[in-house]
């Protein structure tokens, strides 16, 4: 199955895709164990930042390898995607690498400058059986803990992605998927992330008539991702709320572990609490 007939059968079912971005083989290893359980397609990211940690071409044979059973059949509906990719040269990298998608992020540039490199981006990878998602509306850049919205962030309704801008902007630039702004912020705030505009979200998709993409979905609550795939989004990021998981299980693994050093054994808890936290919002996602 390709990665736009997953994203239809999951929308046409009122269901959504999880991404979930990895830097390592554990986080990997955590998110091909639940989608198993679980029978649901998932998406792996990686940002540029993680493509050169894990490597490029690594991260395909990870998603191949996941893909195959030990008798040579099709396995779980894996998919790669080339996370926030800020330049046409690293974009041809992953169409040319085998990647199911690539995300162009030009949120923090103009419109017109966005348009242009992004329609170039689409251009090349027709034909290729890769999907191109576009950014339209700027939540910011990382996936940290923060103590308040990321500078340049606005959640005003007059501030967020407009339904006929997203209309225009997926006309002039060809894209297959498209990531809006709708109340949604990169990364965790402690305070407390704001509310997504459920509202805003209905009115897009009808108007844009592509799939739509929830990026830094860490921090919204479980009624908010409910209702934000009922609502129209397809696909739901996730990245922050894996890192702290991550790091929390790792750090507490090493006190009470501090004679081993085998690393296999020392990180298995921070893989088995990727793993949890992927359950749960692939539950949600998926009705289950």
């Amino acid at each position: 199955m390709k990665l736009i007939e997953a994203i239809n059968k999951a929308t046409s079912e009122g269901k959504a895709i999880g991404h979930f971005n990895i830097s390592n083989l554990e986080a990997f290893n955590a998110i091909v164990k639940i989608a198993k359980k679980l029978n649901v397609p998932v998406i792996i990211g990686v940002s540029e930042g993680e493509r050169d940690f894990v490597g490029v071409k690594n991260a395909v044979a990870l998603v191949q390898s996941a893909r195959s059973t030990p008798e040579g059949g099709e396995g779980v509906e894996i998919f790669l995607n080339a996370d926030h990719t800020y330049s046409y040269e690293r974009s041809v990298e992953v169409i040319d690498a085998g990647y199911d998608a690539v995300i162009i992020d030009f949120a923090a540039k103009t419109k017109e400058e966005s348009i242009e490199i992004t329609k170039k981006v689409v251009e090349y990878a027709r034909g290729k059986e890769v999907l191109v998602e576009g950014e339209l509306g700027y939540i910011g850049q990382s996936s940290k803990v923060l103590d308040a919205l990321p500078e340049g962030v606005s959640i005003d309704p007059d501030s967020l992605t407009q339904p006929a801008d997203a209309k225009d902007f997926v006309e002039k630039t060809g894209i297959d998927l498209l990531a809006p702004a709708v109340g949604n912020v990169h990364g965790l705030i402690k305070g407390g992330n704001p509310a997504l505009n459920i509202e805003r979200i209905k009115d897009i998709k009808q108007e844009c008539g592509v799939p739509l993409v929830l990026h830094g979905a860490s921090g919204i609550t479980d009624e908010e991702l409910r209702l934000a795939v009922s609502a129209g989004i397809s696909i739901v990021h996730y990245n922050t709320e894996l890192r702290v998981a991550y790091k929390e299980a790792l750090i507490k693994s090493l006190e009470e572990n501090k004679d081993e050093v085998a690393p296999y054994k020392y990180l298995k808890a921070g893989e088995d609490a990727v793993a949890e936290v992927v359950e749960r919002k692939l539950r949600i996602m998926n009705g289950l």
